[in-house]
């Protein structure tokens, strides 16, 4: 059992209490001041953060989460919002750069953008807009054995909202207990896009394209979309899928009630710590062995690949050229080598460098999305074959998604995801196809890919190949 929150209403007291002081000096002030973020923060006892999520009004709800653990937020509202069109992505976070930075280090805005911001999106992709960034009203924040409750405030422009503020703050639910495990409704029927015979049509164009030496590789992606009896709890499933991925990044982003995009993925964009930046390289995929022969068999299987280094190394040299225009030095730590994760490993190498002066997330957001790990190489070529191959729009799936500070950021590709609305939920994921691809084998490879929301679910043995 989740012990007791150390009597909630006393920290959204002592909460409401900051929020009050710091309105109320604004008022003092003189008008025309430029906006600002003011963060205020108090302790509370320990609640998971994502029954907290669960428990606040839906609509613009969101959670993060640290691969490999040490950082967790909830976050419910909006204090400020970072939202627009294909057009004005990356440029739109560059003329930000004031407000998004704004504040103490502990200011974050969190969010992403579309994987191909140039495709125009469908309806179902329609909220989260071409990117969207939020400052969030209250955050829930779990750093190790640290929990605190924030307010963000955007001022002078919140000193006119602080009736509204104060009660939602005073009205925020906190879950006094653990609770059992979700019952999702059962599913209905499931749909492919494209069908195996699709699939087949379009790793042979790629194969063509090898051939004729357009590209290098291409990754691409499948969508299956499940009906069920009834709507989708998300956030129960967001925390279903978190307690079977551990060493994972676990992101949910709610946009409006009924719609969210949510996801446990293994890969990391990039984190920038001041002037230090870190990013890697991931490719290639096994699962795990049932034994530990089988498992050293499978890791040795993946390490001595062929098809999956070249896979690789695509990744790794385009890796290497964008973030080496942006850093003064750049180097690769160590060898090859494998990400083992509860059921799946990858190959990886990862890269540390520090940035010229001046670079900002947009300029490494604009240089590093997509990789060759979710897009292909050349870039351009491989962008070209996607939109051409692929019958559904990826929406946010495989693009950047994670959070923008005073003192660093953090990405996430946003794979192993999936898009829920209403009762309907649609899964996506990709493979890697380089000359010697097989269909039926990357077929295989993205079924395994979507087992951890099938088996939380009951989808096991819906394939709907055809």
């Amino acid at each position: 059992m989740l012990r007791r929150e150390a009597r909630p209403g006393n920290a959204r007291w002592r909460l409401a209490g900051e929020v009050s002081r710091a309105l109320s000096g604004v008022r003092l002030e003189e008008g025309g001041a430029e906006e600002r973020v003011v963060r205020l923060s108090v302790p509370v006892g320990e609640v998971d953060p994502l029954l907290w999520l669960a428990a606040q009004r839906p609509g613009c709800r969101m959670y993060w989460s640290a691969r490999g653990g040490g950082f967790e937020v909830a976050a419910a509202g909006e204090a400020d919002v970072l939202a627009g069109g294909p057009g004005e992505y990356p440029a739109a976070l560059r003329k930000r750069q004031g407000l998004l930075l704004a504040g103490d280090g502990g200011t974050r805005y969190y969010g992403g953008a579309r994987f191909d911001a140039a495709r125009e999106s469908d309806s179902g992709w329609a909220p989260f807009g071409a990117y969207r960034f939020v400052l969030p009203r209250f955050e829930l924040r779990v750093r190790e054995e640290m929990r605190e409750l924030a307010c963000n405030l955007v001022l002078p422009r919140d000193v006119g909202r602080q009736d509204e503020i104060l009660a939602w703050l005073e009205a925020l639910p906190f879950p006094s207990e653990e609770v059992g495990p979700s019952a999702f409704p059962a599913p209905l029927r499931r749909l492919d896009t494209p069908r195996l015979s699709g699939w087949r049509s379009g790793v042979g164009r790629a194969l063509g394209a090898f051939r004729e030496g357009r590209m290098g590789k291409v990754v691409l992606a499948r969508r299956v979309d499940f009906d069920f009896e009834g709507p989708l709890d998300a956030p129960a499933l967001a925390r279903a899928l978190r307690d079977v991925t551990p060493g994972c990044f676990h992101f949910y982003l709610e946009p409006e009630e009924g719609v969210a995009f949510l996801g446990a993925s293994p890969e990391r964009l990039y984190r920038r710590e001041g002037r230090s930046v870190t990013s890697e390289a991931v490719a290639g995929t096994r699962p795990r062995g049932g034994s530990e022969a089988d498992d050293r068999a499978l890791g040795g299987e993946l390490l001595g690949s062929e098809k999956d280094r070249e896979e690789h190394a695509y990744v790794l040299r385009s890796i290497r050229e964008e973030l080496g225009s942006l850093c003064e030095s750049l180097r690769v730590d160590g060898d090859v080598s494998e990400m083992r994760l509860a059921t799946r490993r990858h190959l990886v190498a990862r890269l540390r460098g520090i940035l010229h002066p001046g670079v900002t997330d947009a300029d490494l957001l604009e240089a590093l999305h997509p990789t060759p790990a979710v897009g292909g190489y050349p870039r351009e070529a491989a962008l070209a074959e996607i939109r051409s191959s692929e019958p559904f729009d990826r929406g946010w799936y495989a693009g950047p998604v994670g959070w923008i500070g005073a003192g660093g950021a953090e990405f996430a590709v946003g794979i192993r995801s999936g898009l829920v609305r209403g009762s309907r939920l649609a899964l996506f994921s990709g493979a890697g196809i380089v000359r010697g691809s097989d269909p039926e084998e990357e077929w295989a490879e993205i079924e395994q890919k979507i087992s951890d929301f099938a088996g939380i679910l009951g989808l096991e043995g819906r394939d709907a190949s055809g």
